[in-house]
């Protein structure tokens, strides 16, 4: 393997290891984290140069994967309701990352920050759009329908690192929820 596919997999397993020990706990030292990436603190500091570094990092990544794994799925969809669906589904697996967007202060990088303004702001007018197609009940708040979606997303997520549910058992589960609460919400 080339000296620079080798830094890059270790950048990789860096970032990967940071959400996962950042996911347990979001005051982890850095030593956690190259453990859990089975590398040295050395090894760490020569990809990142302290945590400020390695957050920023965590979140362009975060913004890139969520963004990545959302553009694919909704290649296909054939309504805004069937959007939503499949955008659950693709970002069940990547809650971690979304957690970590919503817990981080994102505003710390312009780029970032007007990344997951972006992302928001799409999330709201898919809503929007599915309730003007009528799939979605007009008179409840989009703002809370967005809420609502991402914990879904988020509880899918934790029961599937518990290993409570599979990845499609989960992500029906939320999207059933997530359908049968906007029918009986009234606000």
């Amino acid at each position: 393997m080339s000296h620079m596919r080798q830094s890059s997999k270790t950048q990789h397993e860096i970032l990967n290891a940071a959400f996962e020990v950042f996911g347990r706990n979001a005051s982890a030292p850095l030593s956690d984290v190259a453990h859990a990436a089975g590398v040295g603190r050395a090894t760490l500091h020569r990809y990142f140069a302290g945590r400020d570094d390695l957050m920023a990092a965590l979140a362009k990544a975060a913004m890139a994967d969520l963004n990545a794994a959302v553009d694919a799925a909704l290649h296909g969809a054939e309504s805004y309701l069937d959007g939503l669906r499949r955008a659950m589904a693709a970002s069940i697996p990547l809650a971690n990352r979304q957690l970590f967007l919503a817990q981080e202060a994102v505003d710390r990088d312009p780029e970032v920050a007007a990344a997951y303004a972006a992302s928001t702001a799409e999330l709201l007018d898919a809503i929007g759009q599915a309730k003007a197609e009528g799939s979605l009940p007009g008179a409840v708040p989009t703002a809370w329908v967005a809420r609502v979606y991402d914990g879904l997303v988020y509880a899918a997520w934790e029961a599937v690192m518990a290993q409570e549910l599979t990845p499609t058992q989960a992500t029906d589960l939320a999207w059933a929820t997530f359908l049968n609460g906007m029918k009986g919400a009234t606000p």
